[in-house]
């Protein structure tokens, strides 16, 4: 039987209208049901839903509309394999963008509904509101852009979305005029590649970022999407990012937007289960079954031929777009879902618990990060100060150099918050500081542990390896930087059949998982030294 993706539930509020709204006024683009009503996928209601969250605590001003901060999600990213429809459905988005309710509206009272009639559709469409429920009202003046590498790419989107138009209640509001087409009171969608990149800088209100996970610095167009984001801020919009799996030796648009630790970011990512093998036919059937449920209208016949036409010549292209996998390189530190089959994520650790560290510093180009583990061996990145930021620093996000100032408050702050047993810590560029913190809460607890010392770094990575290898002995919180870091590791042989970790490319890190290791290291080592699961009283918190 084939593995089933999570069941979705909502219970918070959104703009319900949306959905509703896309499936009176969009149809089928294309294929044997062209014409016909738009209905979204399961996955697709989802993610509409999503994108449309509602931060239930918006006040509504009529004087003054809240734009993107009454949104849950300041942007949103679809990772899905190739054919699953993800262009007709930014095809739909758009659409509701332009001329439909995408804007909170206020909060429904009782009787009140949407009316088309009053918003210049004559399609006699109405909305009736439940009390209490996020209202939409439509963007006055809407500036979109569709965006990718090219434009027989954008085409993906561009094309469904004109047949959307052309083919029912849409056409008497949008114009198809060539690469654009023309909206009510001045609106305008556009068209952007990377050869045709003359109207970035536009005050946006939408913009679809079509297939991210081809936009690098080497053709320009991270720049491009992080120029449309600064538009799209500046007057209150969002984005919509639409991709396949990425190749993460690339640095992509999409790969840092699915590792950002920014919590206002919708992340949609239907990975396979980990045990399941790419290369055998009858495992590979289950992976496009779980990848692709959902989307009704796919031949997977079809699929398992183009995919393994694919494989002879290049598997991991055909595992990426086919199979939805971010596949890493040859060397690869952890066996293929180990990492993930150890993965627990609602592991709540109380104020006051025992806990060991790792720390992995750097000065100006990786990243410096600290890991915490428990008495039961669960693994986990703390937050700190007031906006609870994790406890991973990259150099690029502060002005090319890690902020000294801000890893010192987070390590006192985890002091204050936890009983820190034993924290391991690699002194390259650090000295100053651990010699600091052993000072203020003892030598016995910060130790200086060198990463570069062959035999001991060899010891405990093997510890490591084996201790995930054993059900129920460790865990960790998936930590989306982490589970990259690790990823990205790679063995380096040594003499004696021993081997330490390195990054593939510069911009691969793996700092992360280093400090992983030594939080791990110490908690072993504590353990031996007599540790238990006693935790005393509590410590004291300031500032809470």
């Amino acid at each position: 039987m084939a593995p089933e993706a999570e069941e979705p539930v909502v219970d918070f509020p959104t703009l319900w209208v949306v959905p509703s709204w896309i499936e009176q006024h969009c149809i089928i683009p294309d294929g044997f049901h062209k014409g016909r009503r738009y209905v979204l996928a399961d996955w697709q209601l989802w993610c509409t839903v999503n994108h449309y969250r509602v931060r239930p605590e918006t006040v509504w001003v009529p004087e003054r509309p809240v734009l993107a901060p009454a949104f849950q999600n300041r942007r949103s990213l679809v990772v899905a394999p190739q054919k699953t429809g993800k262009g007709p459905w930014a095809a739909s988005m758009v659409c509701v963008e332009a001329v439909g309710p995408a804007l909170f509206g206020g909060w429904a009272e009782e009787g009140e509904r949407y009316l088309c009639a009053e918003h210049g559709c004559s399609c006699g469409w109405s909305y009736d509101y439940e009390v209490g429920e996020p209202k939409g009202i439509a963007w006055p003046t809407p500036l979109i852009q569709l965006t990718a590498t090219s434009e027989d790419q954008v085409g993906n989107i561009y094309k469904p979305l004109q047949s959307m138009i052309r083919g029912g209640p849409l056409a008497e509001r949008m114009l198809i005029r060539g690469d654009f087409i023309r909206l009510p009171n001045d609106g305008e969608i556009q068209v952007v590649t990377a050869s045709a990149s003359s109207r970035l800088g536009n005050p946006v209100t939408f913009v679809v970022q079509d297939e991210t996970g081809l936009y690098t610095k080497s053709n320009k167009l991270k720049d491009v999407a992080q120029t449309q984001r600064r538009g799209a801020a500046g007057m209150g919009g969002r984005v919509l990012e639409t991709t396949n799996c990425w190749d993460p030796a690339e640095e992509s648009t999409a790969q840092d937007t699915f590792e950002a630790l920014a919590e206002d970011v919708f992340r949609f990512y239907r990975k396979p289960p980990a045990h399941l093998s790419y290369g055998d036919k009858r495992e590979r059937a289950r992976v496009h079954r779980f990848v692709y449920q959902g989307s009704w209208w796919v031949d997977l016949d079809g699929i398992e031929n183009e995919a393994a036409e694919l494989i002879e010549k290049d598997p991991a292209q055909a595992e990426r777009f086919f199979g939805n996998r971010v596949v890493h390189g040859k060397g690869t530190w952890l066996k293929d879902g180990l990492w993930d089959l150890r993965t627990v994520k609602e592991h709540l650790v109380p104020e006051g618990s025992p806990v060991c560290a790792g720390f992995d510093g750097s000065d100006n180009n990786d990243h410096t990060a600290i890991r915490l583990e428990t008495f039961d061996g669960h693994r986990f990145t703390p937050r700190y100060g007031p906006d609870r930021r994790p406890t991973i620093w990259d150099p690029a996000q502060w002005g090319g150099e890690i902020p000294r100032g801000e890893v010192n408050a987070a390590v006192e702050e985890v002091c204050r918050r936890y009983r820190v047993k034993r924290a391991y810590c690699d002194p390259r560029d650090w000295q100053t500081e651990i010699g600091t913190w052993a000072l203020e809460h003892g030598d016995d607890v910060f130790v200086p542990w060198p990463t570069n010392k062959i035999d001991r770094m060899y010891a405990a990575l093997n510890r490591f390896v084996n201790d995930l290898l054993v059900p129920g002995r460790t865990s960790h919180d998936s930590c989306p930087i982490t589970s990259a870091h690790v990823a990205n590791a790679r063995k380096v042989a040594k003499p004696g059949d021993k081997y330490i970790l390195a990054k593939p490319t510069e911009h691969q890190k793996i700092d992360a998982a280093m400090a992983d290791v030594l939080a791990h290291e110490a908690a072993a080592d504590a353990r031996a030294a007599g540790w238990t699961a006693v935790a005393g009283p509590p410590p004291l918190v300031f500032g809470f």
